[in-house]
Protein backbone atom coordinates (compact mmCIF):
# COMPACT_ATOMS: atom_id res chain seq x y z
CA UNK A 1 0.00 0.00 0.00
CA UNK A 2 1.73 3.42 -1.39
CA UNK A 3 -0.06 6.96 -1.03
CA UNK A 4 -1.24 9.46 -3.42
CA UNK A 5 1.87 11.21 -1.73
CA UNK A 6 4.09 9.08 -3.57
CA UNK A 7 2.88 10.92 -6.93
CA UNK A 8 1.96 14.25 -5.86
CA UNK A 9 4.96 16.66 -4.05
CA UNK A 10 3.87 18.43 -1.12
CA UNK A 11 1.31 16.97 -0.08
CA UNK A 12 2.87 15.14 3.36
CA UNK A 13 6.42 15.48 5.20
CA UNK A 14 9.32 14.14 3.59
CA UNK A 15 9.30 10.90 5.51
CA UNK A 16 6.19 9.92 4.83
CA UNK A 17 6.14 10.54 1.09
CA UNK A 18 10.31 8.81 0.86
CA UNK A 19 8.52 5.25 2.12
CA UNK A 20 5.77 5.37 0.17
CA UNK A 21 7.42 6.24 -2.87
CA UNK A 22 9.69 3.39 -1.68
CA UNK A 23 7.00 0.55 -2.21
CA UNK A 24 5.76 1.87 -5.99
CA UNK A 25 10.00 1.38 -6.56
CA UNK A 26 9.69 -1.91 -4.67
CA UNK A 27 6.65 -2.99 -6.64
CA UNK A 28 8.11 -2.27 -9.88
CA UNK A 29 11.56 -3.57 -8.96
CA UNK A 30 9.82 -6.85 -7.37
CA UNK A 31 7.32 -7.55 -10.63
CA UNK A 32 10.26 -7.13 -12.75
CA UNK A 33 11.85 -9.94 -10.93
CA UNK A 34 9.14 -12.51 -10.24
CA UNK A 35 7.32 -12.13 -13.48
CA UNK A 36 9.10 -15.11 -15.32
CA UNK A 37 7.81 -17.08 -12.69
CA UNK A 38 4.26 -15.38 -13.12
CA UNK A 39 3.75 -13.72 -10.14
CA UNK A 40 2.19 -10.65 -10.39
CA UNK A 41 2.91 -7.52 -7.92
CA UNK A 42 0.71 -4.39 -7.43
CA UNK A 43 0.35 -1.80 -5.62
CA UNK A 44 -2.25 1.15 -4.82
CA UNK A 45 -1.91 4.80 -4.17
CA UNK A 46 -5.10 6.05 -2.70
CA UNK A 47 -5.71 9.99 -1.42
CA UNK A 48 -6.34 10.10 2.38
CA UNK A 49 -9.89 8.45 3.55
CA UNK A 50 -10.80 9.87 7.47
CA UNK A 51 -10.11 6.57 9.16
CA UNK A 52 -8.99 6.81 13.18
CA UNK A 53 -5.54 7.06 12.82
CA UNK A 54 -5.80 10.19 9.73
CA UNK A 55 -8.48 11.70 11.57
CA UNK A 56 -6.63 11.64 14.55
CA UNK A 57 -3.31 13.13 13.05
CA UNK A 58 -5.11 15.88 11.62
CA UNK A 59 -7.46 16.84 14.53
CA UNK A 60 -10.33 16.62 12.67
CA UNK A 61 -13.46 14.97 12.52
CA UNK A 62 -14.38 11.97 10.23
CA UNK A 63 -16.75 14.56 8.27
CA UNK A 64 -14.18 17.35 8.22
CA UNK A 65 -11.43 15.24 7.54
CA UNK A 66 -13.84 13.64 4.52
CA UNK A 67 -14.99 17.59 3.71
CA UNK A 68 -11.24 18.39 3.84
CA UNK A 69 -10.77 15.75 1.17
CA UNK A 70 -13.66 15.99 -1.10
CA UNK A 71 -11.97 19.82 -1.91
CA UNK A 72 -9.32 18.59 -3.34
CA UNK A 73 -11.28 15.56 -5.59
CA UNK A 74 -11.82 16.18 -8.81
CA UNK A 75 -14.94 13.66 -8.36
CA UNK A 76 -17.67 15.60 -6.64
CA UNK A 77 -20.69 13.97 -4.83
CA UNK A 78 -19.68 10.63 -3.82
CA UNK A 79 -17.41 10.28 -0.17
CA UNK A 80 -14.11 8.33 -0.26
CA UNK A 81 -14.50 5.52 2.15
CA UNK A 82 -11.97 2.57 2.99
CA UNK A 83 -14.16 -0.31 1.31
CA UNK A 84 -13.37 2.14 -1.93
CA UNK A 85 -9.43 0.83 -1.68
CA UNK A 86 -10.29 -2.60 -0.61
CA UNK A 87 -12.45 -2.85 -3.81
CA UNK A 88 -9.30 -1.76 -5.93
CA UNK A 89 -7.07 -4.22 -3.46
CA UNK A 90 -9.37 -7.26 -4.50
CA UNK A 91 -9.44 -5.88 -8.21
CA UNK A 92 -5.70 -6.22 -8.46
CA UNK A 93 -5.98 -9.90 -6.64
CA UNK A 94 -8.58 -10.85 -8.77
CA UNK A 95 -8.02 -12.86 -12.33
CA UNK A 96 -10.36 -9.44 -13.86
CA UNK A 97 -6.29 -7.95 -13.44
CA UNK A 98 -4.51 -11.11 -14.71
CA UNK A 99 -2.36 -9.12 -17.42
CA UNK A 100 -1.50 -6.39 -14.64
CA UNK A 101 2.48 -6.77 -12.75
CA UNK A 102 4.25 -3.67 -11.70
CA UNK A 103 0.96 -1.25 -11.59
CA UNK A 104 0.57 1.70 -9.06
CA UNK A 105 -3.13 2.02 -8.92
CA UNK A 106 -3.40 5.55 -8.16
CA UNK A 107 -6.77 6.27 -9.50
CA UNK A 108 -8.67 5.33 -5.94
CA UNK A 109 -8.21 9.41 -5.34
CA UNK A 110 -11.62 10.93 -6.36
CA UNK A 111 -9.23 12.39 -9.31
CA UNK A 112 -7.08 14.16 -7.17
CA UNK A 113 -3.89 13.51 -8.79
CA UNK A 114 -5.24 14.52 -12.31
CA UNK A 115 -6.07 18.21 -11.00
CA UNK A 116 -3.39 20.16 -9.49
CA UNK A 117 -5.39 20.44 -6.16
CA UNK A 118 -4.95 23.45 -3.71
CA UNK A 119 -3.30 21.07 -0.63
CA UNK A 120 -2.08 23.95 0.98
CA UNK A 121 -5.81 25.38 1.68
CA UNK A 122 -6.72 22.51 4.24
CA UNK A 123 -7.65 24.33 7.46
CA UNK A 124 -6.15 22.46 10.65
CA UNK A 125 -3.29 20.82 9.13
CA UNK A 126 0.41 21.37 10.05
CA UNK A 127 3.41 20.69 8.20
CA UNK A 128 4.17 18.24 11.07
CA UNK A 129 1.14 16.15 10.05
CA UNK A 130 0.15 13.35 7.78
CA UNK A 131 -2.94 13.93 5.79
CA UNK A 132 -2.63 11.54 3.20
Amino acid sequence: MSSMAAVIGGVASHAYTCSKKAVVALTTNTATELGRFGIRVNCVSPAGVATSVTTSCAGLSEEAFEEAMGRVANLKGVAFKEEDIANAVLYLASDDSRYMSGHNLVVVDGGSSIVNPPFEDFSGFSDEQNFV
